[in-house]
């Protein structure tokens, strides 16, 4: 019922269009890889542009997220589509020139990247309370939560394809997708504000900076899980002699967490949002155990479905406790500033779990994947406790949360 009501509020065109939007930020990282490594034949030149430009995302997105407040969601969307546009196309010419170029380059890929999946978290937000319902924005978050490990999936699985025909096709069909979705979804879909005056400007709320501080690292965690799973799923393939298995083997990754984010849209409301956070880590961490122990003594293909049923649950809730601390003026950059912790994990996460596996093989990998969970889980077992902590010192009140706003 609550997926039902999704589609009436925010009409059939938004669910497919929303989809292929967020495509050509699955698909960035793994094109630019390709098209630099075939325009440098190295791998570790291409390895290190592929870094920086993940580095670039991470310091670009909260300001995209700040100027979607200032500005609005539309002319930032459209505006971001364009220039990210316009940096593949040089992208694309820098192939010819020196190295500093071509980093440079990537580097401005990521900058402008469109910030699809924050801001249309933040765009349910709106919508599902312009409505006058707030008890769905649980199963919008679910889904987006869901449409974002589908399009990991689908995103390198067509650059895959597309590099069999040349390693140009993937950066070209990157562009087109820009082209015929992200800036449409932007212009169709994108919330239309006005800038704020100077006065309202300067007296508009604070951002909640230690809390928000938390959910960064939670999300840093996180994207070191991803960046050590994909880590030991390539040294696996390599290890069989299969290379090409590995986008098969991280799809069954991506797939259980999608599953699981479609059922987490029912979970009732009673339990909390601070519950589900709490919850959510901890089944993290039991996942990776779960994939540890299962790729030592089983095979990691066997391990790795049920251990991705592990991922939406805690992706969600971190999304929700975003979305009720940040103050409506400044959600954007919240939760542009949230998602930012992502691509710095996974590159962190991919580096410590490379050098592991250098010595230790899919083991030394997959540890990085379980202490990463593990760090969440204490992270999240601290923030209760802090919580709880300050319910002591002031029970009528429940500081930098803003009650109005709950899910």
């Amino acid at each position: 019922m609550s997926y039902r009501s999704l589609l009436r509020i925010a009409g059939a065109g938004f669910f497919p269009l929303g989809f292929l939007a967020r495509l050509p930020y699955a698909a960035s990282a793994l094109s630019t890889l390709i098209l630099l490594q075939a325009s440098t034949d190295s791998y570790v030149f291409a390895g290190l542009a592929s870094a920086a430009q993940s580095v670039a995302v991470a310091v670009g997105a909260p300001l995209v997220g700040a100027l979607a407040d200032r500005y609005g969601h539309r002319s930032v969307g459209v505006t971001a589509a364009v220039a990210n546009l316009a940096a593949w196309a040089a992208l694309l010419a820098a192939g010819r020139g020196p190295r500093e170029g071509m980093v440079a380059a990537a580097v401005l890929v990521g900058l402008t990247q469109p910030q699809v999946g924050p801001l249309v978290r933040v765009h349910w937000s709106r919508l599902v309370r312009a409505h006058g319902e707030d008890r769905l924005l649980s199963a919008a978050l679910a889904y987006e939560a869901s449409a974002d490990e589908l399009s990991f999936v689908a995103g390198p699985a067509l650059v895959g394809l597309l590099a069999s025909v040349s390693p140009l096709a993937p950066a070209m069909v990157t562009m087109s997708l820009i082209a015929a979705t992200t800036l449409p979804f932007a212009l169709r879909f994108a919330h239309r504000d006005t800038a704020r005056p100077r006065s309202e400007k300067a007296g508009k709320p604070r951002l909640p900076v230690g809390r928000l501080a938390v959910m960064f690292l939670a999300m840093v965690a996180m994207g070191a899980v991803f960046g050590a799973v994909q880590t030991a799923v390539t040294v696996y393939a390599d290890t069989i002699g299969r290379p090409g298995a590995s986008g098969l083997v991280y799809a069954e990754f991506g797939i259980g967490s999608a599953l699981a984010g479609v059922v987490c849209g029912w979970l009732p409301r009673r339990f909390t949002p601070r519950a589900r956070y709490v919850s959510g880590a901890a089944l993290l961490c039991a996942g990776m155990l779960v994939l540890f122990a299962g790729a030592r003594l089983v095979s990691l293909p066997a391990a790795i479905a049920p251990a991705g049923f592990t991922v939406a649950p805690y992706m969600i809730s971190l999304y929700a406790s975003t979305e009720r601390l940040a103050p409506a003026e400044r959600a954007a950059v919240a939760m542009t500033v949230l998602c930012a912790g992502g691509p710095l994990g996974t590159a962190g996460g991919q580096a410590v779990s490379g050098a592991l596996a250098q010595a230790h093989g899919v083991s030394g990998a997959l540890l990085v994947a379980l202490l990463a969970a593990a760090g969440a889980l204490l992270l999240a077992l601290w923030t209760l406790v802090a919580d709880r902590g300050r319910a002591l010192t002031a029970p009528d009140a429940e500081p930098q949360e803003v009650p109005a706003r709950s899910a």
